[in-house]
């Protein structure tokens, strides 16, 4: 199971969401105006690349920075979905959960693209944290691991 110290999100588990939702405003502009980033904006530059209507939010929608996106009526939270993108990658580059890395490898080679592989692990990662806020516990790192070798 995941400690306090070690959420399956990672990146940002101790941002609050405007901060959080800013810092992609920011990275996106960073690079539209070729300056200089930060590691962490270069991942979030990596990902919105992926999902150019996440760019034109980022680009001209000031509103989505406080909109609430209600899954109830079948609005994707971009930042949320762009936010477990990350938490994939961050995943697969320690391999925590073990085995996690080779899972990608193989997802992304069946798929026959790594950008899909990541969609449906995102999926699995959506599922294990909703069931774990529900429970009121950690993610239960084995069980989303298996939910992941599943989709092979």
């Amino acid at each position: 199971a995941v400690g306090p110290q070690q959420p399956l999100m990672p990146f940002f588990h101790d941002q609050g969401r405007s901060s959080l939702r800013r810092m992609y405003v920011e990275a996106w502009r960073k690079h539209r105006e070729s300056l200089p980033v930060e590691p962490v904006e270069d991942q979030i530059i990596r990902v919105v690349s992926l999902h150019p209507e996440y760019a034109r939010l980022l680009e001209s929608d000031p509103a989505a920075l406080d909109r609430y996106y209600s899954p109830e009526a079948g609005q994707t939270n971009p930042f949320l979905h762009m936010g477990l993108h990350l938490a994939i990658r961050e995943q697969v580059a320690t391999d925590r959960p073990a085995g996690i890395a080779a899972v990608h490898r193989s997802l992304a080679a069946r798929l026959g693209d790594v950008h899909e592989a990541e969609h449906a692990m995102i999926e699995r990662l959506g599922e294990a944290l909703w069931s774990a806020q529900r429970a009121g516990l950690p993610p239960d790192e084995a069980q989303y691991l298996e939910s992941l070798r599943r989709l092979l």
